[in-house]
């Protein structure tokens, strides 16, 4: 009876009540919320699969991934393929490139709502091509490489239920479950937020023209940019809760040295710590050696599973932030210039909505840069923390078979580390924001310098660049 209360309050941590030494009482209500919990889960996560199932719903929407999560009749959760998810990714990519095609022949474009010349004319076509073709190859990487999303969730799902028990913690769904959502949300809220304003606010204007094709092609990257921001920001957050369960272990093994509490005692004596996305009971009649070898296993795994994140996500990673540096880069161009003053714009809107289009759609993709970027940052500094307590136990440790296991841990660190880059051409970490912003500076500058460079600002229905140059010619002739 005394092991199943143990095992009750490892499922649900927020309901640990601590009383005397390393015990803890239950209430009345909190048997009765265990009860209910525990034995009426409903739809709340149980296992790292139904701990994604919003996140692979919406992906599979938006046509990234052809997956979607049922429950066995043993309870566990899985990844199961769907037709339809697959007939979705294969319709999504005939039609945004067909739409490409038909755009450009055509020249139908929604900017014309706002300016149309000679440079707005380039920007709309280069972001066009950008957006369509990084699309188009976005789709096709994510159908391709669809396995690797199964091994991911595999590997996280071993850990979770074989690895991380051998050294005593539970995890805990609801917490991460919370922050996968809460990020699904923030994404899909500001899209759908931004999306909805620019649709209103062009077709309430009576002088507004658009297609549907027009729509197609300037809002269909923001649908794409958005599911693998928060696919690949809720892998991040699985992984960050791993890393900080390893190095908590380690931590609390450093914490009995030091208390020299490591001692021979019966199997059901154990410390209970209630922490966030995870329970921990350190099993204290475990061999230290035992306990480290065991983390050395769980390191390896987790490095396994951020390299085939990594492998999943890199050519997308790749493709969305060029996507996003892009489109950046424009709608600042647009926004300083009109700013500054460095033209005479024609518009059917005023410059306060011109200027708040382009800010809004600016911080949209800065967002999904952020969040990506942030989500693998963490995940980096968690792992490096690793290493520092791993070698402070080396520094504590008196036995000779400890001192060996953790300097077999410090060369396993060395040799395997977590690191998330897109195809190899640029690390994902704080450092891309000091890349983008240097990029970004250099390319705004060229871009207002050619444009007061050019004649009559590239406005109104004076000559072009090219027009002047054949009249020169024409006339030394």
């Amino acid at each position: 009876m005394s092991l199943a209360i143990h095992l009750r309050c490892e499922i649900v941590i927020p309901f640990c009540v601590f009383h005397g030494h390393n015990d803890f009482i239950e209430q009345p209500y909190t048997m009765w919320l265990l009860r209910r919990m525990v034995g009426k889960s409903g739809n709340r996560p149980h296992d790292v699969y139904t701990c994604y199932r919003l996140t692979t719903f919406m992906a599979l929407c938006l046509g990234i991934v052809p997956y979607y999560v049922t429950i066995s009749s043993e309870g566990r959760g899985k990844l199961t393929s769907s037709y339809i998810g697959y007939i979705n990714i294969i319709i999504r990519m005939a039609i945004y490139m067909g739409n490409s095609f038909y755009g450009a022949v055509n020249r139908d474009t929604l900017m014309s709502n706002f300016f149309l010349t000679d440079i707005s004319n380039v920007i709309d076509a280069l972001q066009k091509i950008n957006g369509m073709l990084g699309i188009f190859a976005i789709l096709l990487i994510s159908l391709l490489n669809r396995k690797e999303l199964l091994k991911l969730l595999a590997l996280f799902d071993g850990l979770e239920t074989e690895a991380f028990p051998r050294v005593g913690v539970a995890m805990q769904q609801v917490a991460a479950n919370k922050k996968m959502n809460r990020l699904v949300m923030i994404l899909v809220g500001s899209m759908v937020a931004y999306i909805t304003c620019s649709f209103l606010m062009i077709g309430l204007r009576d002088t507004a023209t658009f297609s549907i094709s027009a729509v197609i092609s300037y809002f269909s990257p923001h649908f794409i940019v958005c599911a693998i921001s928060f696919l690949a920001g809720n892998v991040m957050i699985k992984l960050r809760i791993y890393l900080g369960a390893l190095n908590e272990v380690l931590k609390n093994l450093a914490h009995q040295w030091d208390t020299r509490s490591l001692k021979a005692v019966t199997q059901k004596q154990r410390s209970l710590q209630c922490l966030n996305s995870f329970s921990m009971y350190t099993i204290v009649t475990k061999d230290p050696a035992e306990i480290i070898q065991e983390s050395m296993e769980i390191h390896h795994l987790i490095c396994e599973a951020a390299a085939t994140a990594n492998k999943y996500f890199t050519y997308q990673l790749l493709t969305i932030i060029s996507i996003a540096f892009l489109i950046i880069v424009f709608d600042a161009y647009y926004v300083l210039e009109t700013l500054l003053g460095k033209s005479k714009r024609e518009s059917k809107f005023k410059t306060v909505e011109f200027v708040t289009f382009f800010s809004c759609q600016m911080i949209l993709y800065l967002i999904a840069i952020i969040s990506i970027v942030e989500g693998s940052n963490r995940a980096i500094k968690k792992s490096e923390k690793t290493g520092g307590i791993v070698h402070s136990l080396l520094n504590k440790t008196k036995s000779a078979e400890v001192k060996e296991k953790l300097q077999q841990f410090s060369m396993q660190l060395m040799h395997l580390k977590i690191n998330f880059t897109a195809a190899g051409l640029f690390n994902i970490d704080r450092t891309l924001y000091f890349t983008i912003s240097g990029a970004l500076t250099t390319y705004l500058i060229i871009l207002l310098q050619f444009t007061s460079n050019s004649p009559n600002n590239g406005y109104g229905n004076g000559s072009s660049c090219c027009e002047t140059f054949n009249n020169m010619t024409n006339h030394t002739l």
